[in-house]
């Protein structure tokens, strides 16, 4: 249906000290935040979320969206991005997603979405494509956008490959002073051979630059995919505290790894000779 204004032009006439002009029509500004959030990459599982349906639970829930508010009101004035910590389903993604949403229609940033494996994939699959599409090109949005949201980092398996290849994300990003925000499962703490730790998965240089240009945001709940969805009923939340190791009550005190653990982690630390491949140029690591 045709705009009743501008008739689908994008400029409709106003007056001003008692001359026409033309301007742009609210329709175009719509249509351009329409395309602007379709280039974005969100998944479809993730399109809803926004900071008005974000579980608010806990009192580390309730600050993260006040950061995150905080952020959208000053973007794109800002000078450190946003570090979302926490376990699986406490909301993460849906704080992240709600942010960028926010900062593309609000702010007419270019923002996108890139789940850190399918990232990582893609730039391994210009190395075997037979394409003209190299990784730089891959790589050019994810280091330009005006705000970037780097989903699941840790997740993917570490080798020297893809730790050179997140840091030159990281770095050029930092450099240019655009913000990113990351969510992540990894632990922070002193334990390098603790194969969830931030130091083990990502590298100590890339822990060290997180901390610098980021406000790391500790996110605390239910998980709740696994209570059933969004709105929990109280007996809902009581079972899962019950029976869930991932409750915040069952994970309290059971964060270290066994001694063997730790060893057999340090002990493939130490296996790991110098880096076989450096930016750019090699295949990707597994």
């Amino acid at each position: 249906m045709a705009c009743e204004i501008c008739g689908d032009s994008g400029w409709k006439t106003v007056e001003a000290d008692g001359v026409e002009q033309v301007a742009r029509c609210d329709c175009w500004q719509a249509k351009l935040v329409e395309h602007s959030l379709a280039a974005a990459r969100i998944p479809r599982r993730y399109r809803h979320c926004e900071l008005t349906n974000f579980e608010q639970s806990y009192d580390s829930l309730r600050e993260a969206h006040r950061k995150a508010r905080a952020f959208i009101d000053a973007f794109p004035v800002v000078d450190r991005g946003l570090l979302l910590r926490g376990q699986h389903g406490v909301g993460k993604t849906h704080l992240a997603v709600a942010i960028l949403k926010a900062v593309v229609g609000q702010r007419g940033a270019r923002g996108y979405f890139y789940e850190t494996r399918e990232l990582l994939k893609l730039v391994r699959d210009t190395y075997s494509s037979g394409g003209d599409e190299t990784e730089m090109e891959v790589l050019r949005p994810v280091l330009d956008a005006d705000l970037l949201v780097l989903d699941d980092l840790g997740a993917e398996k570490t080798s020297e490959w893809v730790q050179e290849t997140l840091g030159l994300v990281v770095n050029t990003r930092y450099s240019e002073g655009r913000p990113t925000i990351f969510t992540t499962n990894l632990e922070d703490g002193p334990d390098s051979g603790d194969p969830n730790s931030m130091v083990f998965r990502l590298g100590a240089r890339i822990r060290s630059r997180l901390f610098e240009m980021c406000d790391w945001v500790h996110m605390e709940g239910i998980d709740a995919r696994e209570v059933g969805g969004p709105n929990p009923t109280p007996g809902d939340i009581a079972r899962y505290h019950e029976r869930s190791p991932l409750s915040p009550e069952n994970l309290r005190g059971t964060r270290r790894l066994p001694d063997r653990s730790r060893g057999m982690a340090r002990a493939q630390l130490r296996e790991r000779g110098p880096a076989e491949l450096k930016w750019t140029g090699g295949k990707a690591g597994s």
